[in-house]
């Protein structure tokens, strides 16, 4: 609430580095109709990619693991979860399902936010609940140390606050005063601000992200995984989010930082849309290119697995070829998936690998 009725309700213009990402973004999001009237096989295999990178990082950046080879049985299977871990993957998955086939009628609301919430933290005391108590975010360093990073809302405010902000940006889309992008973001920072559950506050947030960029009508998180994106860049994420959150109560924080960083992500998002689409629809030399571009950047052991998310849309078949095609420049130790393989030169060139 406080992004919208203290900073934007004063905000005369965009930032010229802001309008620069939104520029970026509109050009990208131009081809985003002519690539989904497009190979829907295609679009099916990247979907399935979104789907395992998002609900796997997602809740990967809140400390919450799941086994490589148990991630199929999670997201997919209906075997019973071998522990809290497991369940919160697979409900994060639900949670996506969710957004992915009804965004457009989900319209944002506390109750669609209590929901998020409840399917992202399933059998939990306080699932789909806002908390009862205060609650400090502290951060810790490695030595130890801790302190008081931000703190969230009391108790009392949750509804007021939340309430406040779900109408302020409804207001902000109607008046197009603002473009919708900083308001989705304007209000991602107030939602984090708020803080209006126990635990789950930060997957419930990515989970608002998509459903709000779907209901605009950008699309690329269907197909790229926003989730894995921010994961890849945490450190930034909590850097910027931090700069944006001082002083928030007072109403004198600068939302720039942070919002800034959610332009950048949706741009790269994008990026990474049409990139892994052309890839996937390049003739099959152009993939055996890809492959070999990605194996011969490798140092370290890998394992066939890491390839694939590597060269999304690429077949496991095609990745087998390429290897066995250039046998001489791996070592491979192990059987089947979990089979690590070892560059020992360059694909194309007697150069050994190097040591570094």
């Amino acid at each position: 609430m406080n992004s919208f009725t203290r900073v934007l309700a004063r905000l005369d213009s965009v930032p010229v580095n802001a309008t620069w990402i939104l520029q970026s973004i509109a050009e990208k999001r131009g081809h985003q109709e002519l690539y989904t009237h497009q190979s829907p096989e295609c679009l099916r295999k990247l979907r399935e990619y979104a789907m395992v990178e998002s609900a796997v990082a997602s809740n990967r950046i809140e400390g919450v693991n799941v086994e490589a080879q148990r991630v199929g049985t999670v997201l997919f299977g209906n075997g019973i979860m071998r522990d809290r871990d497991e369940e919160e993957v697979r409900g994060y998955r639900r949670a996506l399902e969710l957004i992915h086939e009804s965004a457009q009628e989900l319209e944002l609301s506390m109750d669609v936010i209590r929901r998020l919430h409840s399917l992202s933290r399933p059998s939990i005391w306080d699932s789909g609940k806002f908390r009862t108590k205060d609650c400090e975010i502290i951060q810790t360093y490695p030595d130890g140390s801790s302190r008081v990073r931000f703190k969230a809302v009391s108790p009392d405010r949750i509804e007021e606050m939340l309430g406040g902000a779900i109408r302020a940006y409804g207001s902000v889309l109607e008046d197009c005063r603002i473009p919708p992008l900083v308001a989705l973001a304007a209000f991602n920072l107030d939602f984090l601000c708020i803080h209006p559950f126990r635990d789950g506050n930060g997957r419930v947030s990515r989970l608002l992200l998509l459903l709000m960029l779907y209901r605009l009508g950008y699309e690329a998180g269907r197909y790229v995984s926003l989730e894995r994106l921010i994961e890849l860049s945490k450190e930034r994420y909590y850097e910027t989010l931090e700069k944006s959150s001082a002083q928030w109560h007072e109403g004198r924080h600068d939302i720039w930082p942070y919002v800034n960083y959610l332009l950048y992500t949706f741009d790269e998002m994008y990026g990474d849309f049409e990139s892994r689409f052309l890839k996937l629809n390049a003739p099959r030399g152009a993939k055996t290119s890809t492959v070999e571009a990605v194996l011969n950047s490798i140092e370290r052991p890998f394992t066939i697995r890491e390839i694939e998310f590597k060269c999304p849309g690429i077949s496991r078949e095609t990745i087998r070829s390429v290897l066995k095609h250039n046998a001489e420049c791996f070592e491979c130790t192990g059987r089947g998936l979990g089979a690590k393989w070892r560059r020992v030169k360059q694909i194309g060139t007697n150069e050994e690998p190097s040591q570094s």
